[in-house]
């Protein structure tokens, strides 16, 4: 349920109350008694907590591509060496 926060014109005082958000909004204030409740805008206060809530959450370096070279495959059968002519 969400916490709303009213202002009396009344007797100037401020206050939070817990509501659905079906409930008709108040108009008697809890101070003096009064029909002058005004319902105000405010913004939300919350903290999130835990893993997955920030910009830098779940994010990987990328990749570099790989540089290094593998040096080519010798033949299966090696080569004679050259016979000398005399």
């Amino acid at each position: 349920m969400p916490l709303y926060e009213y202002h009396c014109t009344n007797c100037n005082e401020s206050t939070e109350l817990l509501q659905k958000l079906s409930d008709e909004p108040k108009k008697i204030c809890p101070h003096c008694h009064q029909a002058s409740l005004v319902k105000q805008i405010s913004s939300t206060h919350f903290q999130l907590k835990g893993n997955g809530w920030y910009v830098t959450d779940f994010k990987s370096k990328p990749k570099s591509p790989e540089t290094t070279t593998t040096p080519k495959a010798e033949a299966s059968t090696p080569t004679p060496p050259p016979t000398q002519k005399e």
